[in-house]
Order: structure tokens, then C-alpha cells, then sequence
């Protein structure tokens, strides 16, 4: 079995995300919807773990927002840490397999961000973060959602899965969880993405084509998800959406 099948992600997509994730208005909108999510339900966590860490982009906004937490990522490719430990130098880095975690009691919150879809066991990998985290510890996941979305862009990204948001409700909280909130996002764009999707379906395209769009729609598509994000903040919630974030605490 080759590293892209087993790790669940094509270790040669790292050296493009490096270089675009710092400008592009989707990865900048996720970063915003996470941050405002610890903020919101862990305050300052002492600890941070992030699993499937990729290039430390989303650790580096989380070192800036908590200065004084101490930052863990976990990720199965080196092409990716190699990133991370230059992003977050004072961060503690591990080369792991999310299903094999075998951590106790470690954490005050543990993230991952559109990760656990390239898992073919999620459910352990849930389970492994239950077991990780402190009691009343925090989990922050970002996901793929709805599968009549599924196209071409998902095959490329080596997802198994894009998820409901009852389903991810139901295997978090079949780990053990108990589930805070969820929430869509990327709705807003959601009509735009179908309709690309559904076109890439009939063409093949270079993979991760959809981060390589002109500079004055990637600052478009960032303006709308500036008003999405509003929305959610305070409390607004629609039932579709490119992506889903879910937070859950261990009681």
C-alpha cells in the first residue's frame, strides 16, 4: 500500500498548499470560523493538540491568538511537518498515524481540520481523541460536507467520505462525546461550488484546480464569507454548506 492510499492524502500536495493556503480565501475564512470557535468555547486552552497539522497554517493562527498555549501537531507526512516546524518553531511535532494515538489525558483541546474525511477509520481516530483529551476537554473538527457535492476535487484529495451533520454528531458522539454545536459554512458559495463541481465532473482537470482562481474572485469570495461569518458568529445557522465545523467537550 502506497503512502497516498494509506495516509489518506497525496504527500506531494503539501509544497502547493504552502504556497497558497497564506492568500487564498477559503483556507484565510476556515482559520477565521476556527479561531472564533476556541475563542468562543475553550477561552485559553493550556494545551493544543492538532491532528493532521499539514503545513502549520492553522497552528501558526492558533500560536498568534493564543500566545501562551502550548501547541502540539501530529501528522502522518513529513512533507508536511517540514512546513509546520518552520511556521511554528516552538511547537512540539510528532510524524503519526491518527489511528494509532495512543495519548491519555494529555490535552485541553485537539483539533482537526479536514482531516478525519481521509480516514477510512474514523471512528478509532475519534475514539483516540476522546481518550487523549483531559476531562473537559474540547474537540474542534472542520469537515467535507455533503456528499451530492462529491466530485472529481474529492477523488483528487483522496476523501473517503463528505459527511452530514448528523452523522458526524452521531460517530462523535458514539466516541464518547458530548456535541456543543455545528454549523455550516461555506453557504453562501454553496450554488457556485455545486455547479463547479458538477462541471468538473465532465472534465478532468489538474488536481486542486479550485485554489487556482483569479485574484479578484478569491477577494470576492472572501468579502461573502466575511457576511457568512457574521452570521454564524452570532448564532445564525443554515443547513447546508461546502464545509461543517462541530465542537464537542468530554464530560
Amino acid at each position: 500500500m502506497n503512502d497516498k492510499v494509506q495516509g489518506g492524502f497525496p504527500p506531494e500536495a503539501f509544497d502547493g498548499l504552502a504556497t497558497q493556503e497564506d492568500s487564498n480565501w477559503w483556507f484565510r475564512s476556515r482559520n477565521k470560523i476556527i479561531i472564533w470557535a476556541i475563542k468562543k468555547y475553550t477561552s485559553n486552552p493550556e494545551t493544543f493538540l492538532e491532528i493532521g497539522c499539514g503545513t502549520g497554517f492553522v497552528l501558526q493562527a492558533i500560536r498568534k491568538t493564543f500566545p501562551f498555549t502550548t501547541l502540539h501537531g501530529d501528522e502522518y507526512f513529513e512533507e508536511g511537518l517540514q512546513y509546520a516546524k518552520i511556521r511554528v518553531p516552538d511547537a512540539s511535532f510528532r510524524k503519526l498515524d491518527a489511528t494509532k494515538m495512543e495519548d491519555r489525558d494529555c490535552y485541553d483541546a485537539i483539533g482537526a481540520f479536514d482531516v478525519v474525511e481521509h480516514i477510512e477509520d474514523d471512528n478509532t481516530a475519534l475514539k483516540n481523541c476522546f481518550q487523549a483529551l483531559k476531562k473537559d476537554g474540547h474537540l474542534f473538527l472542520t469537515v467535507p460536507q455533503h456528499m451530492w457535492l462529491w466530485s472529481q476535487v474529492d477523488e483528487d484529495a483522496c476523501h473517503v467520505r463528505r459527511y452530514t451533520q448528523s452523522e458526524l454528531k452521531f460517530k462523535v458522539e458514539q466516541s464518547g462525546f458530548h456535541v456543543l454545536t455545528s454549523a455550516s459554512f461555506i453557504s453562501f458559495l454553496v450554488p457556485l461550488m455545486f455547479l463547479s463541481r458538477k462541471s468538473l465532473l465532465k472534465k478532468t482537470l489538474a488536481p486542486r484546480s479550485e485554489l487556482k482562481i483569479p485574484g479578484w474572485l478569491n477577494f470576492l469570495f472572501e468579502l461573502v464569507m466575511q457576511v457568512e461569518i457574521y452570521f454564524i458568529k452570532i448564532g445564525f445557522r443554515i443547513p447546508f454548506g461546502g464545509s461543517l465545523i462541530l465542537v464537542a467537550k468530554k464530560l
